[in-house]
C-alpha cells in the first residue's frame, strides 16, 4: 500500500465479517462505512482478503463488492488455510488470525473488529478454540474489538488470553465487553483514558518484543443488547447447532446467522454499530501511535 510506504497511519479490517458475519446487501454497506469511519478519523483502511490466490492487503472497491456478492459461496480462511488457497486461486475472506498476520506481514500495527473469536462453551470436550488467541500471542497487532463474541465461554478465552500472556485493555471500561452487551462480569487487565494512552501501551508492548494486544472496546450504549435476553437466544442457537451436527469453523456463522432471525435483525444493526465504533478508536490509535513515531518494519 502506497500509504503505508508515506508513513500514514493504516487500520486493518478483516473480511469474514463481509463474507461470513452478514448477509447482503448489509454487508457491503457496512464494508464501505467502516472503512469511511476510518477515513474520517484520519487514518487510511486497509481491508484484507484473498482475490483470485493472492492476500491482498487493501482491497479496492470493486473486489469489495465481488466479496460481498460471494457472501458465504467464498472460502474462509484462517492461518492454516492461507497456503492451499493461494495456490488453488481461491476468494476468501480473511479470520482475525489471518487478517492479523497478513497485518503484520505487511507492516500494519492496528486492527479493528467486531470481535475475536475464542473458546467455544463445551470446548472442554469438543476442544474448539479459535486460531484467533494463537495469534495474538505471537504476531504483533493490536486487535480493536468488543471483546469476545458472546456466543462463546468468556471466562475460558479470558484465561486461555492470560495463559498466552496477551494483556486485555479495556477503553475507558474496567469490564470486558461481550460483544452485543456492554458487560460480561469479567475484568480487563489494565485500563485506558485515551487512544493516546493505548497508543502509548501498544508501542511499549511492541518495542519489548511482545506479542499481541487486545483493546476491548464496549458497544455503544445505544445500540447495546439486553443481555439476558441475548443470553436465552444464544442458548436457542446453539441448541440448534448441535441438532443439525454444525461444528468447527462453521459454528460461528451458524449461530451468528440464527441469532440475526431470532432476534429480529436487532443484533445485525448492533454488529453494524459496534464495528464503525471499533473502527473510529482503531483509527484515533493509529494516529496517535504515528505521532509518537511508531513505525513498524514489514515482516515480508
Amino acid at each position: 500500500m502506497r500509504a503505508l510506504a508515506d508513513g500514514l497511519p493504516v487500520v486493518a479490517l478483516e473480511s469474514t465479517i463481509i463474507t461470513h458475519g452478514m448477509p447482503p446487501p448489509q454487508n457491503l454497506e457496512m464494508a464501505r462505512r467502516v472503512e469511511a469511519v476510518v477515513r474520517r478519523s484520519g487514518a487510511v483502511p486497509a481491508t484484507i482478503a484473498i482475490m483470485d490466490g493472492k492476500l491482498v492487503v487493501g482491497v479496492e472497491a470493486d473486489d469489495l463488492e465481488r466479496l460481498a456478492r460471494a457472501g458465504g459461496k467464498a472460502a474462509k480462511a484462517s492461518r492454516r488455510d492461507v497456503a492451499a488457497l493461494l495456490v488453488s486461486g481461491a476468494m476468501a475472506g480473511t479470520t482475525v488470525a489471518t487478517t492479523m498476520m497478513a497485518a503484520a506481514w505487511a507492516g500494519i500495527q492496528v486492527f479493528a473488529t467486531g470481535g475475536i473469536g475464542g473458546v467455544h462453551r463445551g470446548a472442554e470436550t469438543t476442544f474448539d478454540i479459535s486460531a484467533d488467541l494463537e495469534e495474538l500471542r505471537q504476531t504483533q497487532v493490536a486487535v480493536v474489538c468488543a471483546g469476545a463474541k458472546s456466543i462463546l465461554d468468556i471466562p475460558k478465552t479470558l484465561e486461555t488470553l492470560e495463559t498466552s500472556g496477551v494483556p486485555v485493555l479495556g477503553y475507558k471500561t474496567e469490564d470486558f465487553p461481550a460483544f452485543w452487551a456492554r458487560q460480561s462480569g469479567q475484568k480487563v487487565d489494565h485500563r485506558v483514558e485515551s487512544a493516546e494512552e493505548a497508543a502509548r501501551v501498544i508501542a511499549l508492548q511492541f518495542e519489548l518484543g511482545l506479542g499481541g494486544i487486545l483493546v476491548a472496546n464496549p458497544i455503544p450504549e445505544s445500540h447495546a443488547v439486553d443481555a439476558r435476553a441475548m443470553e436465552a437466544w444464544i442458548a436457542e442457537a446453539i441448541q440448534g447447532a448441535e441438532a443439525e451436527g454444525v461444528s468447527r469453523k462453521d459454528l460461528t456463522p451458524f449461530l451468528l446467522k440464527r441469532i440475526v432471525e431470532l432476534t429480529g435483525g436487532k443484533s445485525l444493526i448492533a454488529n453494524i454499530a459496534l464495528v464503525e465504533n471499533n473502527a473510529a478508536v482503531a483509527a484515533e490509535i493509529a494516529v496517535a501511535m504515528s505521532k509518537l513515531g511508531a513505525r513498524p518494519k514489514a515482516t515480508a
